[in-house]
Parts: structure tokens; C-alpha cells; sequence
């Protein structure tokens, strides 16, 4: 069935020990988006400026993401984020950040939009998030990505936004921020504890943590060994993970871990080159070779 995903989207400026690129497609949403539609279809609300080149709407387009939802704002610009990755290519330096459009963007969705059972608000403050789920009604699954950013100027609404969503979706870091706590287990439980049915904690080249109140587990990263720029990689571990929910139409403890399983290959398919130079270059039987590979990698 249709997923949902609104978030940013952006052009992005990526530089690396090994190599630098200008102005490449870039934005959470679209990340997710690209990620989620080897699962099923994507419905995509986002805000550009009349910088944006008409080739990215096009490129989305071709891979079956619907972007009627993508506002054109005349005379705007589109979000710019700009960074440098340390040698380990974990930790990275923001170097200029221009929200442009994005700073005032208030979706409204269209109608058909309203009707999407499986959501995903991709990274954005509370407010504009809670907004949109105003706007969903009858949302069956609703799933919200946040960020240090909004953990320390939007705690109030952030709280109000963690106990009307079915899951989050943040990295290690934030877990300990929004929690105080650094043993990430309990960070886990005490995001829990706040109102989301399920947490997923993001761990980078570590994989990722999954809390519900009856389950915890760890999913490790898949053993990539050319990691040529991490941008999107959590946005794409989300887009898989929630693309698969939305194509089998469910979220089940057994499917939300193969789901948790996908989000990690499509996620290590995208680190594998800048933006979604690498992405554009597999199909779905691409993910199912790397996952035959990831289980019998977990058997013993």
C-alpha cells in the first residue's frame, strides 16, 4: 500500500577524506523516498525554490515516487546543507546550513495523500510533524524521525509528538540527549516510556537497536567495505524499514525485525557512493542477494 513520507528536501554540498561534490540531491525525504520504493509506492511532500533542477523531480519520477506533493515556491530557494566527514567517516562537521524555503514550509496535503495508512515524518521540528499528522486521521502506522536540533529547542512539543506516534526513529546519540542516560539500553526503554509503541535507535557502522515493551534487540550494520559518503544512510535505513512494512501491509514483531533487516541492506547499498548515485544503480534483486547474505551471516 501507498507510503507517505514528508521531510526535506535539499541540495547538498558532501566533503570527504577522499573526494567532494557540489550541490548533489540531497534531503531526508528524499532519501527515504528513493530507499522505500523498492518496496512499494511513495507518496513524497516536500518544498523547493525555483533553483531546483526539474532532472531530480524527474529522476524521483522514473522510480515511481509520486511528487505531486513536492510545492515549488516562486522566487525561492531550496534547503542547503553543507558538510565535511572526519577520516572514520562517522563523525562529520556541518559546515553551512541554509533552511531557505524549508524555514517556513506548512504542508497541506492533498487529498489522496490523506488517505495513506503508513506514514513517515522524516526529520523536521514537532511542530511542522504534528501538523501534518493533524492531516492524517486515519493513519494505521505512523513512524517519526528527530534530531538533537529539536531534542533541545522543541522538547514541549516533542514530547506532545511522542505520544501520538506509533514509532521513532533516531540515532544513539539523541537517544542519550532526549534521556540524559548513557547506557543506551535504558535510553531505549525511556524513550519507550514516552509514548511511541516502538523505538529504533540508529548505531551508524554498528547497526541498529529495536525497543517494543515486549521485545529488544540489536540488528548489526552489514560489513560494507567502501563506504564513500554515509549522507542519507539513516534516512534510507528508515525508507527501507518502512517501505517493506507498507508493502506487506503490516507491522507485526516478525516483520517489523525483516523490516529492521531491509533498512540495514538498503542502507549499506547507499553509503556505497554520493547521494543516490548507488542506489540508482540496483533493483530489488540486488537487496535480496546482499540479504540471503546478511542471514546466513546472523545463523550459527
Amino acid at each position: 500500500m501507498p507510503l507517505l513520507v514528508v521531510g526535506s528536501v535539499a541540495l547538498d554540498s558532501v566533503e570527504t577524506p577522499s573526494d567532494r561534490r557540489e550541490n548533489v540531491l540531497g534531503g531526508s525525504a528524499v532519501h527515504f523516498s528513493y530507499a522505500a520504493s523498492f518496496f512499494t509506492g511513495v507518496r513524497l511532500v516536500g518544498v523547493v525554490g525555483e533553483d531546483w533542477p526539474t532532472a531530480h523531480t524527474a529522476l524521483l519520477q522514473k522510480q515511481g515516487i509520486d511528487t505531486s506533493g513536492l510545492q515549488v515556491v516562486a522566487g525561492g530557494k531550496t534547503f542547503r546543507w553543507s558538510g565535511k566527514y572526519q577520516p572514520n567517516m562517522n563523525d562529520r562537521d556541518t559546515l553551512e546550513v541554509h533552511l531557505n524555503v524549508f524555514e517556513h514550509f506548512d504542508p497541506v496535503l492533498p487529498e489522496a495523500f490523506r488517505r495513506c495508512s503508513f506514514v513517515f515524518l522524516a526529520n523536521g521540528s514537532p511542530t511542522l510533524q504534528l501538523k501534518v499528522l493533524d492531516q492524517l486521521p486515519g493513519a494505521q502506522l505512523a513512524v517519526a524521525d528527530t534530531m538533537d536540533l529539536w531534542i533541545k529547542t522543541q522538547r514541549d512539543e516533542l514530547a506532545t509528538l511522542l505520544k501520538r506516534i506509533d514509532g521513532l526513529v533516531l540515532n544513539d546519540s539523541e537517544a542519550k540527549l532526549l534521556t540524559d542516560d548513557e547506557n543506551l539500553v535504558r535510553a531505549g526503554h525511556a524513550v519507550r516510556a514516552m509514548g511511541p509503541k516502538f523505538v529504533v535507535i540508529k548505531k551508524g557502522e554498528h547497526g541498529a537497536m529495536f525497543f517494543s515493551e515486549h521485545e529488544t534487540y540489536v540488528l548489526p550494520a552489514y560489513p560494507t567495505e567502501r563506504v564513500v559518503d554515509p549522507t542519507g544512510a539513516g534516512d534510507s535505513f528508515a525508507g527501507g524499514m518502512m517501505g517493506y512494512l507498507a508493502e506487506q501491509g503490516k507491522f507485526d514483531p516478525v516483520t517489523l525485525k525483516t523490516a529492521m533487516a531491509y533498512g540495514v541492506l538498503v542502507a549499506s547499498f547507499n553509503v556505497e557512493d554520493f547521494s543516490l548515485d548507488r542506489l540508482k544503480g540496483i533493483a530489488r534483486s540486488d537487496l535480496e542477494g546482499r540479504m540471503e547474505e546478511y542471514r546466513r551471516m546472523l545463523s550459527f
